[in-house]
């Protein structure tokens, strides 16, 4: 992978023009785009499509981010290929929603840590492939626009807001596609603007994967655009306009129904989910929590950042518990440096013997309910070849023998023990360790923490999912550093990290905490956020 170096300023322009803010707000999305992936993904996709590592130990290889001319450039053909169409269609599985673009584009470029990381490792390593890309200029296209692609698609294309969806699927959906549900006069012009000088090759679908969506006349036209040696496929409809590395998912986003892109009063930025997408396990248990198919995280612009707002959505399924404060037990038990802990409480009979339990989710048991405490301790990986690190953290222990038999059997031999008052069901003996030394008070707990992140843990709720940003990310960045090392005999892994590759893991560890509490309140689920 090459090493990038700065896309260029604007024609006319110096090396801090209008651009800098822009590439400074990507950076950010970028940055909470991966956030969010990673802790419902929480490994690195095997699929094509991806754009590469995140940053790169080696010598630049690639040409300079100087700008794409149309010179050498390949005709368009006069013939659109026509596409294969998937016989399945996939789920969208996640997304993120923008609903204030322009706020949140001048908060980011307004960032000190975002500015200071733009002529960094970290920085550079996120743009990367796409430098030249985005440092092309209307001039050097011979566009009707001026300045850079980046300000044309930043500023112009995602003027309105937009929504960012990670589909279900096989590994050629596993790059997300870009949605502009209702796009405007300036949206529309800037796609027009990029199409008529990128556009290198089209294709044709005339039905939706599942074939029974609506098709316009004449099937849906993808173009393939092509700058500085980089494809993006883009599409538009009646009402939306969807830009992705893979066909495929622009064709997904085209014909999948997804839900308004409407926000509360106070957000700007929303991540939803499907349940759906992940099987019978998620759906049962966001079904036993009370959680609706409206769920999301919320995030606010607070100055020049964003910060949690909450969990929202509306109450459904069974007794939905009352909420509560985690108790101090909880809290030592989990490691300080713990990237996600998600905590909920659960109402179930009294006794977790199977026939109790099986009426229990038919709703017939008219058996005595207790609530429990109950909270999953995850550090995602970044590589699918990696063994994931998750611990259930039950807060009673006279529910253990209960506990044993739900959780016999399976692919996956879990160890057992008790700590700090909770039944401990981890991945691995290294995790119980972990979890020990917190207990125990030989390593920092999250009663360690920082002390808003303690008050926000210590308020009461009915769901709460801690993300530590710095944590999370820095581990799926040497996760990915050292999956993509190459590690033999004659060639082992170095003792000491290459320079830009432990800067850029500290300069990762210095993000957030971003903290989101729901309350059940009767029909909807109260949103409440906190953090560092």
């Amino acid at each position: 992978m090459t090493s990038p170096v700065s896309p260029p300023p604007p024609a006319g322009g110096g090396g801090k023009g209008p651009s800098s803010a822009v590439r400074i707000a990507l950076i950010g999305a970028i940055v909470v785009g991966v956030g969010v992936g990673a802790f419902v993904i929480g490994r690195k996709s095997s699929g094509g499509g991806g754009s590469g590592p995140a940053f790169s130990s080696g010598e630049p290889k690639g040409p300079p981010s100087a700008g794409a001319t149309v010179e050498g450039m390949p005709e368009v053909s006069s013939e659109p290929t026509k596409m294969e169409v998937p016989g399945a269609t996939a789920l969208p599985a996640i997304w993120v929603d923008v609903h204030s673009p322009v706020k949140v584009r001048d908060a980011l470029a307004r960032n000190a840590w975002l500015k200071s990381q733009w002529d960094k490792p970290l920085g550079q390593g996120f743009a990367s492939g796409w430098a030249a890309f985005l440092g092309s200029t209307g001039t050097d296209l011979k566009a009707s626009f001026k300045g850079a692609v980046l300000d044309v698609v930043v500023g112009q294309l995602l003027d309105t807001p937009f929504r960012t969806v990670w589909f279900s699927g096989d590994a050629r959906v596993g790059t997300p596609a870009l949605i502009v549900p209702k796009a405007n006069k300036t949206s529309q012009s800037a796609w027009d603007a990029l199409d008529s000088v990128a556009k290198r090759g089209e294709m044709v679908a005339d039905s939706c994967p599942t074939g029974g969506e609506k098709v316009p006349d004449g099937g849906f036209h993808l173009s393939r655009w092509l700058v500085a040696e980089q494809t993006v496929w883009a599409a538009r409809s009646a009402d939306r306009l969807v830009l992705s590395r893979h066909p495929v998912v622009v064709l997904q986003a085209l014909c999948t129904a997804l839900p308004e892109l409407d926000a509360d009063s106070g957000v700007d930025v929303e991540v939803g989910f499907d349940p759906n997408a992940y099987g019978r396990e998620a759906q049962l248990l966001t079904h036993v929590l009370g959680l609706g198919e409206d769920t999301r995280l919320q995030l606010r612009v607070d100055g020049d950042r964003l910060v949690a707002k909450g969990i929202a959505g509306k109450v459904g399924g069974m007794s939905v518990a009352v909420g509560k404060p985690l108790s101090d037990d909880l809290l030592k038990l989990v490691p300080e440096d713990t990237p996600v802990l998600f905590a909920f409480r659960l109402t179930l009979p009294e006794s977790l013997e199977p026939a109790q339990l099986k009426a229990f989710w038919k709703g017939e048991s008219r058996a005595q309910m207790r609530m429990r405490q109950v909270a999953l301790a995850w550090t995602p990986r970044g590589s699918a070849s990696m063994e994931p690190e998750l611990a259930l953290l039950w807060g009673d222990e006279e529910d253990a023998e209960g506990l044993s038999a739900l959780f016999s059997g399976g692919a996956r031999t879990l160890v057992r023990t008790t700590l700090c008052k909770h039944v401990v069901l981890a991945t691995s003996q290294q995790e119980v360790e972990r979890l020990q030394k917190a207990c125990e008070g030989r390593a920092p707990n999250m009663l360690n923490a920082a002390g808003p992140v303690v008050a926000g843990l210590r308020a009461p709720s009915t769901v709460l999912l801690g993300v530590n940003m710095g944590r999370l990310l820095s581990g799926l960045a040497m996760d990915g550093y050292t999956s993509e090392a190459r590690v033999d005999r004659s060639s082992p892994m170095p003792k000491a990290l290459p320079p830009e590759i432990e800067a850029a893991r500290r300069d990762l560890e210095a993000l957030p905490y971003l903290g989101f509490r729901g309350n059940a309140q009767g029909y909807v689920m109260a949103s409440e956020g906190f953090g560092t």
